[in-house]
């Protein structure tokens, strides 16, 4: 009679365990494939081969790149075949600890170029401050910020002189438990508004708040929820933040840029999770890129800019475009460049 019982439990416990996996895996899209949509004339980008996470290109055409391991690059946008140089960094700044992440641009008045990097040294979180020399090509380390509230921080939009928004991709900084948070749905992840005289917690309530992004008017921040496959949009009053709208794409939606032409969202995705968690070169995770168009309007329409299976690039983070040209990165694979 014991030993029933005891197998009657095991049988339970195991049959509970492969519940969950299996909604595991449906929630990480395992068994999602994508159609292929592939623009014209595209072409790997010779140089990024160890993946380009966040891209900002300046109004001029000019393209930063966050690059593994520790470089920034640079492309002009404007060129026949744009290639990628990395910048040089100013001595007096540890490049060895240099793991860019999430990046952001700002212009003052004086037309002055400045680069805000988020940089994970020894897996913390700080943003680090640059300013753009272009006749060098050169990147001069102005300012190291940190605090209490910077953790887990994955990426930035800068409003202005040392003041921008940051998301906290997740509450613990345990891999593990962070996969758990993830499991649980725990929505512990924020939006975090920082300047020198004031830093606080603008919005919360995410699971893994991810990308984030302003509207060309600078009226709305959007921001992503990589675990929840959404973008949220928030109205922006003052340094505020309030919850207007979310919109449901149903893949792993990492960065976001907007389309400085049209104001529409562009989201770099990665349509099955479950393959970037369990990597397999014989099966490697897909790309995709989606275009939100009118974002603010009662029905906004998603279409399908680029999708890929993985046999041309693999886990596509961002895609920023200009003037009809795109550029897509990726977290530890190549860089594509097309025209649209």
């Amino acid at each position: 009679m014991g030993k029933l019982v005891v197998l009657t439990v095991l049988g339970v416990g195991l049959a509970l365990i492969g519940e969950r996996f299996l909604a595991f895996r449906g929630k990480m899209n395992a068994f999602r494939e994508v159609e292929p949509v592939e623009p014209q004339n595209c072409h790997l980008i010779e140089g990024l081969e160890n993946g380009s996470e966040d891209i900002d290109i300046l109004p001029s055409g000019l393209a930063f790149i966050s690059n593994k391991p520790g470089k920034i690059f640079l492309m002009d946008m404007n060129e026949q075949n744009p290639k990628a140089q990395p910048l040089q960094i100013s001595d007096g700044f540890d490049k060895e600890l240099f793991n860019p992440h999430g990046i952001s641009t700002f212009i003052d008045k004086d037309h002055t170029v400045y680069l805000y990097v988020v940089n994970h040294p020894h897996m913390k979180s700080t943003v680090e401050i640059f300013k753009f020399e272009e006749q060098q090509r050169s990147l001069i380390h102005l300012k190291t910020i940190k605090h209490e509230l910077l953790k887990s921080v994955n990426d930035i939009v800068v409003l202005g002189p040392e003041q921008f928004y940051a998301t906290r991709d997740h509450y613990f900084t345990n891999f593990f438990l962070s996969l758990l948070e993830m499991l649980l749905d725990l929505r512990w992840s924020y939006v975090l508004f920082y300047s020198p005289r004031e830093v606080k917690v603008a919005v919360t309530g995410f699971i893994s708040a991810n990308g984030i992004t302003i509207s060309l008017d600078k009226k709305y921040v959007y921001v992503a929820d990589v675990a929840a496959k959404n973008i949220h949009i928030m109205e922006k009053h003052n340094w505020d933040l309030t919850p207007l709208k979310v919109i449901y794409l149903g893949t792993f939606v990492d960065n976001l840029t907007v389309d400085p032409d049209s104001g529409d969202i562009l989201a770099g995705c990665h349509p099955n999770a479950m393959k970037l968690l369990m990597y397999n070169p014989e099966d490697p995770p897909g790309s995709e890129v989606l275009r939100i168009h009118n974002a603010l309007s009662e029905k906004p329409r998603v279409s399908t800019v680029y999708a890929n299976n993985g046999s041309v690039l693999q886990g596509s983070t961002v895609a920023s475009v200009y003037h009809g040209k795109i550029l897509i990165g990726t977290i530890f694979h190549k860089t594509l460049y097309c025209e649209l």
